[in-house]
């Protein structure tokens, strides 16, 4: 009998060997790119699916059938996001089609299946998951895919191929129509192949790609997150959770990707929401989104306002910071309150392009003094700490699916809006990693794929 119990991982010295093994990378990555840079091109691994040519723009057909794709071709600095042309006939794949191939490409023959279209990509957002991606420190990747990898969840563009049985097509997509979706990896290339079950047509409101791109992946995780507090699905008498008084969410990260999300669904779903920014900058944007309360952590004490706003605890609060707040989140949950985690940014390096072994110690020395959380004080303390990762739900996609089905319908009533975009041709992605990481970038970053 087959048993479900998980073996424990090898550790080195009490180190995961993988990431031990990113931490080398990229500390060759840094010692080369610092003091000799033109060995950079040694470090640059290639995939057989690679056109052995350099990328160009011609304009013919024959360079317009070729995708092009940003390949990560092992852990390490800016240097690993190659832009490269793919030999005629592969397209980019997400990790949970493994019925036409493996990640991160099709074979040139592949056959489409009844469950998948071919999307010709016009735009993808950048998230921070991918630059950790890049540092070769994001579970899901080192794990279903591995290097090389296209890295990307949001696409935006049009259907270029459907099933040759167009009668199983059971979301009704035809060639040519604009769609948006999130894959599991792969959506920093111009054509990809994907389930149709993780895409929808894009709604008349949405008037660019661009736009459409900046809403799958953080808007899923937001309404996720929301479900994991209890707020969704919606109850028969309009709202989620109302057996419980308390009604206050805070947000970290409010003007970012998924808290401006965050904060919408929470106006939808009557909450009162104190929104957490880091800079001064960001205070007018998380307003507009709707906060009720505004905390500039820039110029006020964070917990102090966080307690003036709510004196009686948080019934939710949202965190993706990591060690800067997440024990102090915790503290300030009230009775039956829920922690929802799903991100570490601080434990990570802001504004650093490179990750010198300097960065690594750090970040070492953030992950020995995380707060450890004991399950009896969860009990006596009446608290829940809840967290997830929506890369690992190849198998889950069903739920996903309904609540793309209910962003949509929150989209084409008005009662979500775009966050701010800002907008970058696909051959700025290292400027738009750099942008992601300095921490000031606001709404959500997103690549355009027509010049390539």
């Amino acid at each position: 009998m087959a048993s479900n119990k998980q073996t424990k991982k090898r550790t080195i010295l009490g180190q995961d060997p993988e990431v031990l093994v990113a931490a080398l990378a990229n500390i060759i990555s840094w010692l080369v790119s610092t003091f000799a840079p033109s060995l950079l091109p040694h470090l640059l691994p290639t995939s057989p699916e690679e056109e052995p040519v350099d990328v160009g723009i011609s304009g013919t057909a024959s360079e317009e059938s070729r995708t092009r794709c940003i390949s990560i071709g092992r852990p390490g600095g800016m240097e690993q996001l190659r832009l490269v042309a793919l030999k005629e006939g592969i397209c980019a794949v997400g990790y949970n089609v493994r019925h036409v191939s493996a990640p991160p490409y099709t074979p040139p023959d592949y056959r489409l299946p009844a469950d998948c279209v071919v999307v010709k990509n016009e735009a993808f957002s950048v998230n921070y998951a991918d630059c950790t991606i890049r540092w070769g420190l994001y579970e899901s990747a080192k794990k279903l895919v591995g290097y090389p990898i296209v890295p990307g969840f949001d696409v935006a563009g049009t259907v270029e191929s459907v099933p040759e049985d167009s009668d199983v097509c059971d979301r009704n997509l035809a060639v040519g129509d604009r769609v948006f979706g999130c894959t599991l990896f792969g959506a920093y290339s111009t054509r990809i192949l994907i389930p149709k079950i993780q895409l929808r047509k894009i709604p008349d409101c949405i008037d660019t790609f661009a736009k459409a791109a900046a809403f799958p992946a953080v808007s899923l995780t937001a309404l996720y997150a929301l479900h994991l507090a209890g707020y969704f699905p919606i109850n028969s008498g309009g709202g989620g959770r109302n057996q419980f008084k308390n009604r206050s969410i805070l947000i970290h990260s409010a003007a970012g990707g998924v808290g401006s999300f965050l904060v919408q669904m929470s106006r939808i779903l009557d909450l009162f929401v104190v929104g957490v920014v880091g800079t001064s900058s960001k205070v007018a944007d998380a307003q507009s989104l709707g906060c009720d309360v505004v905390i500039d952590k820039s110029t006020q004490d964070l917990w102090s306002a966080a307690e003036e706003a709510s004196p009686n605890g948080y019934s939710t609060i949202m965190d993706a910071n990591g060690v800067s707040t997440i024990g102090e989140s915790y503290d300030h949950l009230a009775p039956s309150g829920r922690l929802v985690v799903f991100g570490f940014h601080s434990n990570l390096p802001i504004g650093s392009a490179m990750l010198s072994p300097i960065e690594w110690l750090r970040m070492a020395k953030k992950v020995a003094v995380m707060p450890k959380f004991d399950a009896m004080d969860l009990v006596v303390s009446n608290k829940s700490i809840l967290g997830f990762n929506l890369s690992f739900f190849a198998d889950e996609v069903e739920i996903l699916s309904d609540m793309f089905d209910q962003v949509l319908q929150w989209i084409e009533g008005g009662k979500l809006k775009c966050p701010r975009v800002v907008e970058m041709p696909m051959a700025n992605i290292a400027d738009a990693h750099t942008l992601l990481q300095s921490g000031k970038s606001i709404g959500k970053i997103v690549l355009t794929t027509k010049s390539v």
